[in-house]
């Protein structure tokens, strides 16, 4: 598959929920890949087969264990039952949110599902709208379903390839697509479009007027 292929095997959905008595937002995203459950999870939990598509990453990869991905976020391992779940928190600086990875068999395919909810600044959130953390997570499955189907690595510029046409059209129909879900969760249209033209700005920094 092209990348643009591959950015619509992705199902994205978005929901409003509610943590700690606080509103969140949730993005969730589902794929499914030609590979064995085993293997699945073998590559989201190896410290030697993250760096390979995702990011190196230190720590402890077990419950109750801190991790750090480098340049990113790091958290808590809070749950794993393999080769089925992952629950964790995701820190950035000093913004908490929680993580969720669940693997399920599909046939001859294992179904892979990422649940991300995070406590949402309402002005963050106008502006850029759940494309902001979901067009992260479009990356990082595009990453796993190379490395599962050829054993690819991630690209060592993957700046250049973002701003590439293939990387275009591959973030465009991604930050549209978070819009979609995010229209179907209640956001005015044109505020949802508005935020995935800033968030297609940001990823690709590329003006929606030049892309």
């Amino acid at each position: 598959m092209n990348p643009l292929e591959l950015a619509k095997a992705l199902t994205r959905e978005v929901r409003t929920g509610e943590r700690d008595g606080q509103p969140t937002k949730i993005a969730i995203a589902r794929r499914s890949y030609p590979a064995e459950q085993a293997d699945v999870w073998d590559a989201l939990t190896s410290i030697e087969r993250l760096p390979r598509w995702f990011l190196p990453v230190s720590g402890e990869l077990k419950i109750g264990g801190r991790y750090q991905f480098e340049g990113n976020a790091g958290g808590t391992v809070e749950t794993c039952r393999p080769p089925e779940l992952i629950k964790s928190t995701w820190e950035f600086g000093d913004q908490v949110s929680w993580l969720e990875i669940r693997l399920s068999p599909e046939g001859d395919r294992t179904a892979v599902e990422l649940i991300h909810e995070a406590h949402v600044d309402p002005e963050f959130a106008k502006q850029y709208g759940p494309g902001a953390v979901g067009v992260g997570w479009d990356g990082a499955f595009l990453g796993l379903g190379l490395h599962l189907e050829s054993g690819a690595d991630r690209p060592d510029d993957l700046v250049a390839w973002t701003t590439s046409p293939e990387g275009l059209e591959f973030h465009r129909f991604a930050c549209d697509d978070w819009a979609r879900a995010d229209i179907e969760d209640g956001t005015d249209p044109a505020e949802a479009k508005a935020a995935a033209d800033a968030t297609f700005a940001f990823y690709t920094t590329v003006p929606v007027e030049q892309a």
